[in-house]
């Protein structure tokens, strides 16, 4: 008679000399064990396991709670959210290259779109000061001038920065005279220069840079003065944040440090050469011509805001940019350095055939 099925076997079930001596041991071996074993060593396993969790979730709330205590004293230090920050370079940083790698016409949609918004904080910036800004002829003259270095010659598009500037400066002067509310000559002259200000300032160097990127093999020395530029920021906020003790400018930008200087210096000249040998196919020496340049329009510009923003009063251009600030906060390095690479486009490409 044969057993049930899952039922224990018996004695005589362990000696069948029908079974194998491999079931035979382990029929005898289930046999001797004590009852309910087999269940306690489940629930052994189960509580292993537990443990085992509950270790790896109090080790992962360890390391979370460090990271955040790591985070809160940057943010301290800097005044900004670090990783977020990280994050959102990264992604604009992604389309960015993209854009000029796969299909280098949809950079113009990215100046164009940079430039738009950067005037939008400049103007909105300086009207908090009292500034009379005209906004909508100043998005119009602008968008008109950074597709004339799309679309004209270069000496049409020099023609069409003088057209842009002349627009928003006699809007000005119609809207004041229209307005007629007393305002004095001091201000009204303020009002004028920094309209032709802010058509100088983003939308014409935006126009640059797609004026940069019409020459041939014109992408790979935009995104190759964007990568100094960069290369330049990080550098030095990184080595002052490490190292920076002594201040370079501190009635304009009192976080910025000789240390931190060095740091961009460094960064700069290295990625000036990287970029010359492996993306441009110039000489390496032309590298340093490159970095060292780059360095010094990127500096310039980084405390121009920052000069800009202290006379504003305020310490961001918006909070478009979480971690960032505003879109202007980005550009300040990047838009004078266009200049200083289309400069070097015309001075070195020709060396990049010899």
């Amino acid at each position: 008679m044969t057993d049930a099925p899952g039922a224990e076997p018996t004695a005589d079930t362990a000696d069948d000399p029908a079974l194998t001596p491999s079931r035979r041991d382990a029929a005898t071996a289930r046999r001797a064990q004590p009852e309910g074993s087999v269940r306690a060593d489940g629930g052994d396993f189960s509580a292993q396991v537990r443990a085992a969790r509950t270790e790896f979730e109090s080790q992962v709330a360890h390391a979370r709670a460090e990271f955040d205590q790591a985070n809160e004293r940057l943010k301290e230090r800097t005044g900004r959210d670090l990783i977020v920050a990280i994050a959102i370079a990264l992604a604009i940083g992604a389309v960015l290259v993209a854009s000029l790698i796969f299909f280098k016409w949809g950079f113009v949609l990215f100046a164009l779109g940079a430039s738009t918004l950067g005037i939008f904080e400049l103007a909105r910036a300086l009207q908090t000061t009292g500034r009379r800004l005209d906004l909508v002829p100043q998005l119009v003259a602008g968008t008109l001038l950074v597709a004339a270095g799309l679309f004209l010659a270069s000496w049409l598009h020099w023609i069409s920065l003088f057209l842009a500037v002349a627009f928003v400066i006699v809007w000005r002067l119609i809207a004041q005279m229209v307005a007629n509310d007393g305002r004095t000559y001091a201000g009204v002259l303020g009002d004028v220069l920094i309209a032709g200000f802010v058509q100088l300032y983003v939308p014409f160097l935006a126009s640059l840079c797609v004026l940069l990127l019409r020459q041939e093999g014109g992408e790979w020395w935009v995104l190759a003065f964007i990568i100094v530029v960069v290369a330049s920021d990080t550098g030095a906020y990184s080595a002052g944040l490490a190292f920076g003790k002594h201040p370079m400018a501190p009635k304009i930008s009192p976080k910025k440090t000789w240390e931190g200087f060095a740091g961009a210096a460094a960064a700069a000249l290295i990625a000036g050469v990287l970029v010359a040998l492996f993306m441009l196919g110039l000489p390496w020496w032309c590298g340093l011509i490159f970095g060292a340049l780059i360095l010094v329009t990127a500096t310039a510009g980084d405390l121009g805001e920052s000069m800009v923003k202290r006379d504003l009063g305020i310490k961001d251009m918006s909070s478009w940019l979480p971690g960032h600030g505003g879109v202007l906060d980005r550009l300040d390095s990047i838009l004078p350095s266009v200049a200083a690479a289309l400069a070097l486009f015309y001075l070195l490409s020709p060396l990049a055939a010899s």
